[in-house]
């Protein structure tokens, strides 16, 4: 039995990283999060410390046994609360996105060197039955011709989204950041490394772009904005669509994501499964992304119905 930490407890991912907790065998200890609604923790223990002030959670965690941080913070604490884990003897189990730069990534390889503790990411997807089935297929498959890829993935948001800090691309790294990490690091972990990265939309609500991947032309979609759902979703009453396409084939893999941060946390467990390093392809894109200035889409050479598309 390990000894957990988690922090940002209160918020929306945290339940999911509390249940692989207990899933797995092992026992939370104490929890921070500075918005005290946090009554979920007596679901697990009332035995759980929790304090709303950062430096008497560290002080806590200073004079006790921990093993673990699980941190379920906004993206812009993560880099300084996964600091906070390793410079205490502690390992890091992290939510998406890891880190908002490259730089961050590098510093925090170099303190991991340094303390001997290990930071693990939340890459749910590369647990998902249906994506693994499809990895094994690419793999096993001789390339002729590089595949060809839609990814559309909206996901809408009402005005509150806009008065939060995931409006500020500061601290939340953007939207291709905050809501297009897994889908990055997905694409990059079945096809393979990034060859060309453009972007032709980038609005608050909406982003867009081509990624050459070694095994792959992807053209891709981000949306918070319910007007960009199809009518077949709206129809339906959908608020979010999401949408792979390879080769005109779709790839289903909506349902199973119950379990996938217990089976997640499994791995990192037993065997120090995802690591900083396979955060690193993400990130990048990510922060390329967020420092490109959008142009005009150039491969229409290569695909002709984009305008179909999106």
């Amino acid at each position: 039995m390990k000894n957990f930490a988690i922090l940002g407890v209160g918020g929306y991912i945290a339940p999911r990283h509390l249940q692989a907790i207990k899933d797995t065998g092992n026992k939370i200890v104490c929890a921070h999060d500075p918005f005290d609604s946090v009554g979920i923790l007596d679901r697990y223990s009332q035995d759980i410390a929790y304090f709303k002030d950062f430096e008497k959670f560290e002080s806590f965690i200073e004079s006790n046994q921990i093993d673990y941080f699980s941190i379920c913070t906004p993206n812009y604490l993560h880099f300084d609360h996964i600091r906070c884990a390793l410079r205490n003897n502690c390992h890091a189990i992290c939510e998406k996105p890891l880190v908002l730069t490259l730089k961050e990534i590098e510093y925090l390889q170099n303190l991991e060197q340094k303390t001997g503790k290990k930071v693990f990411n939340i890459l749910q997807l590369r647990t998902h039955p249906s994506l693994i089935k499809l990895k094994e297929k690419i793999d096993t498959t001789p390339l002729k011709e590089k595949y060809q890829i839609d990814l559309t993935y909206i996901t809408s948001r009402g005005p509150w989204y806009f008065e939060t800090w995931k409006e500020d691309q500061r601290k939340s790294g953007g939207l291709a950041t905050n809501i297009g990490i897994h889908f990055f690091d997905m694409l990059t972990w079945i096809f393979g490394g990034v060859e060309q990265n453009e972007v032709y939309e980038k609005t608050d609500k909406t982003n867009s772009g081509y990624l050459e991947l070694e095994k792959a032309q992807v053209n891709w979609k981000l949306s918070i904005d319910k007007n960009q759902l199809p009518k077949k979703a709206q129809e339906k009453n959908m608020t979010t669509f999401r949408s792979i396409r390879i080769n005109g084939e779709e790839i289903e893999f909506s349902d199973g994501f119950t379990d996938l941060h217990t089976e997640v946390y499994k791995q990192i467990l037993s065997h120090g499964a995802f690591g900083l390093e396979l955060a690193k392809k993400s990130i990048i894109i990510a922060e390329e992304i967020r420092n490109t200035t959008p142009s005009r889409p150039n491969f229409f050479n290569k695909r002709d119905n984009l305008n179909e598309l999106f």
